[in-house]
């Protein structure tokens, strides 16, 4: 469901645009709002999970979330969809961690964790097609609202059936408190770089709000890190960033974050503007992505048996750059068969965020996995929400007022810039890793 939201609200952002009368810089504000409070407390609901019980917390997410979506379904003002949306993505920074740990804990590290994990990337597939498709389908037929009101059904009723499913929950104590400084802390980093990049194109690179933002995040980030030092319960505790596998899985995570989040964005903009495609064509068109991504997470845990989970990153980074590529050549009218290449991209995106998962979890205690699902997902939501901020800026540029597919296309030469970059760390991993 979490997955779902994001794809599914990208085919609608055309209809609330002109349902809500809200000017471009501001639709984008309804993927990165999101993406901001979903990157930010994300290592805040890992570690809580960690500390207060996964089941416990995984259910108190899923009621937020869906109490959030009802509330952006309602909403008839923009700032109060954003304000949804921040909610929805606090909600979401709550499951996600607890859903990855229930997993990692669950299964022993090895073939079976690395299953685990494989059909955990598959299920998200599932929900990524079924985000485009489903989008497209409800705001078609009924209105952009439905996107938001088809998670209220579910959420409660997942949040319902997990005291059954799950088991009974167990935590570590009643003494252990939260770093709410440190979470506060890395949240407001989070939110001024995005709106750092998000804002550059708008108010100009050299605006003084701009750089204040920039710099204001830095210190941030730097007061986060001397914090986590003193703190006796920390939200990270530093030595854990001493683990190659946790700082190439996380680094690997945000690169594809970034790729994915904006290339989304990109492609759903331009089916509907450029080729004037229908809200569920386009959800057709990019599904194919979604569905070659559930077959690589099944199969990645066995190519990753025989080739090791490094070098399949590489393929895998490899694929998604040579995908973003040919879509540097974006037809500008009429749907074009050339736009099948998305399925190179799925094969790359759904392999990275398989083995950077496998990567980062291993060789770590049952009692930091909610951190380290807390670390993966913060890098690729913190990835998502720049990308999203950054590909339509670089759009923008390109193409200036006159709009077209050219900006597109340079968008997507910068999502395979990212794609090219996790090829070279993956393949620097498996260099250290052989030379060892």
């Amino acid at each position: 469901m979490v997955v779902l939201d994001f794809s599914i609200v990208n085919v609608a952002l055309p209809s609330i645009e002109r349902e809500l009368h809200m000017p471009p810089d501001a639709v984008q504000w309804i993927v990165t709002g999101y993406a901001i409070s979903f990157g930010g407390l994300l290592i805040l609901g890992g570690r809580a999970a960690d500390l207060f019980g996964r089941r416990r917390m995984f259910i108190t997410g899923l009621v937020a979330f869906a109490l959030a979506s009802l509330a952006g379904g309602l909403a008839r003002d923009p700032a109060l969809l954003i304000a949804a949306r921040v909610i929805q993505g606090a909600g979401a920074a709550i499951v996600a961690p607890a859903a990855l740990s229930l997993i990692t804990t669950g299964f022993p590290e090895g073939p079976q964790r690395t299953r685990a994990i494989g059909l955990y990337g598959a299920i998200s597939s599932v929900g990524f097609v079924s985000g485009q498709v489903l989008g497209g389908v409800l705001v078609q037929l009924t209105s952009w609202r439905a996107v938001f009101l088809v998670n209220v059904p579910v959420g409660l009723t997942a949040a319902a059936l997990a005291p059954a499913i799950l088991g009974t929950a167990k935590t570590r104590g009643e003494t252990h408190r939260l770093d709410v400084r440190g979470a506060l802390l890395i949240t407001s980093a989070v939110a001024l770089v995005v709106f750092a990049v998000s804002q550059g194109v708008v108010l100009g690179w050299t605006s003084p709000l701009v750089i204040a933002a920039t710099i204001t995040a830095a210190a941030a980030a730097a007061v986060f890190m001397r914090a986590e030092t003193n703190h006796p319960e920390p939200l990270i505790r530093l030595s854990l960033l001493r683990r190659r596998g946790l700082r190439d899985g996380s680094t690997l995570s945000f690169l594809l974050g970034l790729w994915n989040g904006g290339e989304m964005l990109i492609l759903s903009l331009y089916l509907q503007q450029v080729l004037h495609l229908s809200p569920l064509f386009t959800g057709l068109a990019i599904a194919p992505q979604g569905v070659v991504g559930f077959g690589m997470g099944l199969l990645g845990p066995r190519l990753a048996r025989r080739l090791g989970v490094k070098r399949l990153l590489v393929l895998t980074g490899a694929s998604a750059a040579t995908g973003f590529a040919v879509l540097t050549r974006l037809p500008a009218g009429g749907y074009s068969p050339v736009l099948l290449v998305v399925m190179l991209i799925g094969l790359g995106t759904a392999g990275t965020a398989f083995g950077s998962v496998v990567l980062a979890s291993r060789g770590m205690a049952d009692s930091d996995q909610g951190l380290v699902g807390g670390m993966i997902n913060t890098s690729r939501q913190i990835g998502a929400a720049v990308g999203a901020a950054l590909l339509p800026a670089v759009a923008v540029t390109v193409s200036g007022a006159s709009g077209g597919v050219s900006g597109d296309r340079a968008a997507m030469l910068t999502a395979g810039l990212a794609a090219l970059a996790a090829t070279a760390v993956a393949w620097h991993a498996a260099r250290l890793r052989t030379a060892s």
